[in-house]
């Protein structure tokens, strides 16, 4: 059985544009990013591996997700690929600067998907 925040979440992804579900997968990489820091900083080292894999997770699934019928897709999953590398990095040697990197790297990116959803409702009306 389903909690009532689960119920939400899973009608909220289904009924979202595909713009809106990018931006979802980016706060979910940029708060498992942020609790794989704070893991690292606390010598959490399960903490920081259950966290840093969850990002990973979600990047794949960001990579998955490209139409490469688009140009800006082969510059994206260069993006990602380099963002999976540095969170191997550090998760394996459990160096929160690699993760920083990381962090700051989604949160532009996260923005510019937001600027364009933005563009996009604005073109669409």
């Amino acid at each position: 059985m389903l909690s009532p925040q689960q119920k939400y979440q899973q009608s909220s992804a289904q009924t979202a544009t595909p713009i809106q579900l990018v931006l979802m997968l980016y706060d979910g990489a940029i708060r498992f990013t942020k609790q794989g820091i704070e893991g690292i900083q606390q010598q959490q080292r399960e903490t920081a591996n259950k966290y840093l894999c969850k990002a990973e997770a979600i990047i794949h699934e960001l990579i998955s997700s490209l139409n490469f019928d688009y140009a800006i897709s082969k510059d994206l999953v260069r993006i990602y690929e380099y963002l999976l590398h540095n969170l191997i990095q550090a998760n394996l040697k459990k160096e929160a600067s690699y993760a920083v990197e990381v962090l700051a790297h989604l949160e532009q990116l996260r923005e510019s998907w937001r600027q364009l959803s933005k563009t996009a409702v604005a073109v669409g009306n």
